[in-house]
């Protein structure tokens, strides 16, 4: 598979510097900086097994794969055809070996899926409430910016049910949708962690990270955050040791 060319209506794309080649549809939901950013915020470490929910084409499974070597990482999407090019992709990037890809409906999840059986949950969900915004005229970029059965409260019971006991589970989102990612989380999870990514310096930030520990009651954190841009647009150097670099985000300490 590795040498073979893709299919005309794919791209073939470099993210992470080069490090990572990623599959994805020329039309349709298309990767940007916030799978990268959401793998660099994770605290795995060796031995651990990562869940991947709505891993997409693989982009934060695979980020995460190369920064954390030791790690397992089993990626679940509901859409089969990004499932599938999630699968083309860990091959493409020989990680065959630590790297999992599967489909399902995290409302129905499939057996293989085992509560309370991972280190750490990273989600990135649909952005947009359903009814509340504009359909998309890809059904692909649809699915995967606007709720759909699954709203935010079933993305978090998810993740919790999937985390370990002492696990963390993160979130990258709007920051519009704070509060009620802060709701459900409460009293179910602790330690939680805010991480804003500023736009740019005296700018607001439109994502924010959100990370949390199952059976924790410690208080929650507001951390400094990350500026990605400087004035001039160009990656801060901060941002660019993430997006290019794989450097880790710290929301731990």
């Amino acid at each position: 598979m590795n040498g073979a060319a893709p299919a005309p209506d794919i791209s073939e794309d470099a993210i992470l510097g080069g490090a990572v080649r990623l599959r994805q549809p020329r039309d349709g939901y298309r990767v940007a900086i916030d799978p990268v950013l959401l793998a660099a915020a994770v605290p795995a470490g060796a031995g651990d097994i990562v869940l991947d929910v709505g891993c997409g084409v693989g982009a934060a499974s695979l980020c995460l794969a190369r920064r954390v070597p030791a790690c397992r990482i089993v990626a679940f999407d509901r859409q089969r055809d990004l499932v599938r090019l999630a699968s083309d992709n860990i091959l493409l990037n020989e990680l065959g070996g630590r790297v999992t890809a599967m489909a399902g409906d995290l409302l129905k999840p499939p057996p293989r899926l085992e509560p309370g059986a991972f280190s750490h949950v990273m989600a990135n969900p649909p952005f947009l409430e359903a009814g509340k915004a504009s359909p998309s005229p890809s059904p692909g970029r649809a699915e995967a910016s606007i709720e759909g059965e699954a709203d935010l409260a079933a993305w978090v019971r998810f993740a919790l049910a999937m985390a370990s006991g002492r696990g963390t589970m993160t979130f990258i989102h709007r920051t519009d949708r704070l509060p009620q990612l802060l709701r459900e989380l409460s009293g179910r999870a602790g330690d939680i962690v805010v991480f804003p990514l500023w736009a740019g310096v005296g700018k607001p930030a439109k994502r924010i990270l959100v990370q949390a520990r199952k059976s924790s009651a410690a208080p929650l954190r507001l951390l400094p955050g990350l500026v990605l841009h400087e004035t001039d647009g160009r990656n801060t150097d901060a941002a660019e040791a993430v997006l290019r670099h794989g450097a880790a985000l710290d929301l731990v300490s």
